[in-house]
């Protein structure tokens, strides 16, 4: 048997963040992610990946392999595979499980992952029955057969397809399903927008003392992020109104606490040993451990709330309690989500009956979590985020010290639309 490759998670870069019909909302996905994905390979020297996984969660009728036309319109060798994947908002972090389930040591030993949404260009499509129409009509070969079809055109068939950001099972939106959520987990509006302030607040202090200069690339005039807000507070956050729920006098999200839809591109290296080399030795990166995704049924659980599922059996499989870690990344969706994600993590009857994990993992670490920010403040371009808050991840950690038991570890989460999620175990090399 071939001995197990090691799998390194190397960052990357991407373009600011901004809110959709912003400073970003003339480029489309393609067009935000092309200098990404150039900016990586350039740094390569000469060199290519072995292969390019890349995601978007917004579907667009012009491409069906966005991974190809981006490595393409970018200039990149066109001998590279590159595939497309697609998770919602764990996208770009299940493209780079897949690219570590490829590295063998041999063939390949370098991937490209990334991810991106262009929420400002968001394409309209016909209707089904408009559609099933027009090929019909398209199809005829004469002009009495396409007029004996135009018959079969009725008005109530004629209708737009506009992408909503909504779970086709039930109708709802993200939002509308986390108020849900935190009112069975009694989340309020308070602790809400603590997490958000805390947010902005971390993520502020990152720019503001260098972490992001080389994780982040110009993209036009936009130089960084354009979310996070130096100037928020606890009063003004309490005096934004609820954005989901606005008629039970209950609602506690807001724009505010959650995250803003948002335009942008990422991308991260995953490697073997051999790959590193070909990497700028500076290049931060960190061995990948182990990885979980976790599915649960929406209609009984919350959307949300599958990594509260993953996370416990992914420690417990490694022996480890929450302060065996030494940073969590958490997505930040909402700010009322990360929130029920700590507290159903601190429950024992929720671990032992739901998650089926009946261990006591000790208390939770929040002086931890996500210290340069995260989705709320930053910004969520949904297929981008997985490969933002990996870079994110692996840079915090690898300038770490290591302790006299070796590499520190971190855990990065992310939850996804239809009751799903995906968990990192990372640990400094």
């Amino acid at each position: 048997m071939p001995r197990p490759v090691d799998i390194w998670l190397a960052s990357g870069v991407r373009t600011p963040f901004a809110k959709v019909d912003g400073p970003l909302g003339a480029f489309d996905a393609i067009e935000l992610s092309v200098p990404v994905a150039r900016h990586m390979v350039g740094l390569l020297n000469g060199g290519k990946p072995d292969f390019a996984v890349w995601g978007t969660v917004v579907p667009n009728l012009t491409f069906s392999n966005i991974a190809r036309e981006v490595l393409m319109d970018a200039g990149i060798d066109a001998t590279v595979p590159a595939f497309s994947t697609v998770m919602a908002c764990s996208t770009s972090m299940v493209g780079a499980i897949e690219a570590a389930g490829m590295i063998d040591g041999d063939a390949y030993n370098l991937a490209l992952v990334g991810g991106v949404d262009s929420l400002s260009r968001i394409q309209v499509g016909l209707g089904q029955q408009l559609s099933d129409w027009l090929r019909k009509f398209q199809q005829a070969r004469s002009l009495g057969q396409k007029l004996d079809h135009l018959t079969d055109l009725h008005l109530r068939d004629v209708r737009l397809f506009i992408p909503a950001i909504s779970n086709r099972t039930t109708g709802m939106s993200m939002g509308e399903h986390t108020e849900i959520t935190a009112k069975e987990w009694q989340i309020g509006r308070a602790e809400q927008d603590e997490i958000a302030l805390q947010s902005h607040r971390n993520s502020v202090a990152a720019w503001e003392r260098g972490f992001f200069d080389d994780l982040v690339i110009p993209m036009g005039d936009v130089k960084r992020d354009t979310i996070p807000r130096k100037d928020t507070s606890l009063e003004k956050l309490a005096r934004l109104p609820p954005s989901f729920d606005r008629t039970s006098g209950k609602g506690s999200l807001t724009a505010g606490n959650s995250s803003p839809l948002t335009d942008g591109a990422a991308a991260i290296w995953v490697a073997s040993s051999k790959g590193l080399a070909r990497l700028p030795s500076n290049t931060p990166r960190v061995k990948l451990v182990d990885w979980e995704i976790g599915s649960v049924d929406f209609r009984v659980e919350g959307l949300l709330m599958a990594p509260a599922f993953a996370i416990p059996r992914l420690l417990a499989r490694h022996d480890l309690r929450y302060d065996d870690i030494h940073l969590w990344e958490i997505h930040e969706a909402f700010a009322a989500q990360v929130a029920f994600h700590l507290k159903a993590l601190q429950d024992k009857t929720f671990l032992r009956d739901r998650a089926k994990v009946p261990r006591d993992f000790g208390p939770f670490p929040r002086e931890r979590l996500n210290p340069t920010g995260g989705s709320t403040a930053i910004g969520h371009p949904f297929g981008a985020t997985g490969a933002r808050i990996i870079s994110q991840a692996v840079k915090e950690l690898a300038a770490m010290p290591r302790t006299s038991q070796g590499g520190q570890r971190a855990i990065v989460s992310i939850c996804a639309d239809d009751g799903q999620g995906s968990v990192l175990l990372l640990e400094a090399g």
